[in-house]
C-alpha cells in the first residue's frame, strides 16, 4: 500500500474531474451572450450550452413557461456550429472513459490493498486506467477550447427561428462551464500521468506471473 501513494491520489483526482466533467456537460451556461433587443430576451443577456439556449423572458414565448425559455438542439438544427456537436460528442466519450478509468483504478487499489502482489495485473489495471483518464482529459479538452475560441472570437450561430434568439450577440463571454472543464482536464491529466507512473517493487513474496 505504501508504494501506491500516488495512484490513490489518481483515483481522488480523477473521480473529482469526472464528475466536473459530467457537471460541465450538463449546464447550460458555455457561452454568455449579451444582446441589445430587450423585446423577447428581457434581461439581454441568453445562455448558449450544448444541448439547449435559454434566457428570462417576461413574455409568453412558450406554453407552460413565462419566465425562462429553453430551446433544445437536434439533429435536424443543421444551423448549429460544429463545436457545439462535437462537444456533446466528446463530452459522452469523455464521461465513459472517465468511468472506465476509475474502474480500472479501484480494481487495482483492491488487489493492492488485499495483498494481491500479482505484479503483471495490477501494473496493467493502473496502465489501463491511466491510459483512460488521459484520453478522457484529451475529450474535454478538444470541445473546451474549441468553444473558448469561438467565444474570444465573437463567433455568431444562425439560431433557427424557433429558438428566439438573435445570430449575433452585441458581446459574449465564457460561461461556468469552460473553467470547470479545464478544472476537469488538468485533474484527469494528472489522475493519469500519476497512474501510468506505478511500478510495483520486486520483494521476495512478489508473484510475477
Amino acid at each position: 500500500v505504501s508504494t501506491s501513494h500516488l495512484q490513490l491520489a489518481a483515483f481522488a483526482l480523477g473521480t473529482v474531474g469526472w464528475i466536473l466533467c459530467t457537471v460541465s456537460m450538463g449546464i447550460v451556461e458555455w457561452r454568455v451572450w449579451h444582446v441589445d433587443n430587450t423585446t423577447i430576451i428581457s434581461s439581454g443577456i441568453a445562455w448558449v450550452g450544448i444541448w439547449k439556449v435559454c434566457f428570462i423572458s417576461y413574455l409568453h414565448v412558450s406554453p407552460g413557461y413565462k419566465e425562462q425559455f429553453c430551446h433544445k438542439f437536434s439533429g435536424y438544427d443543421s444551423s448549429i456550429p460544429h463545436e457545439i456537436y462535437a462537444a456533446q460528442g466528446l463530452l459522452l466519450i469523455a464521461m465513459f472513459m472517465g468511468l472506465l478509468g476509475l474502474t480500472a483504478t479501484i480494481f487495482a487499489l483492491r488487489n493492492i490493498c488485499m495483498g494481491i502482489t500479482h505484479k503483471t495485473l495490477i501494473t496493467r489495471f493502473f496502465l489501463v486506467g491511466g491510459f483512460f483518464y488521459v484520453f478522457a482529459g484529451l475529450c474535454v479538452l478538444i470541445p473546451v477550447s474549441w468553444n473558448f475560441y469561438s467565444v474570444t472570437h465573437n463567433q455568431s450561430i444562425a439560431f433557427p427561428p424557433s429558438s428566439y434568439m438573435p445570430s449575433s450577440p452585441a458581446a459574449q463571454e465564457a460561461g461556468a462551464a469552460i473553467p470547470i472543464g479545464i478544472v476537469a482536464v488538468i485533474l484527469l491529466l494528472l489522475s493519469g500521468t500519476f497512474s501510468l507512473s506505478y511500478r510495483l517493487p520486486v520483494t521476495a513474496n512478489t508473484i510475477t506471473k
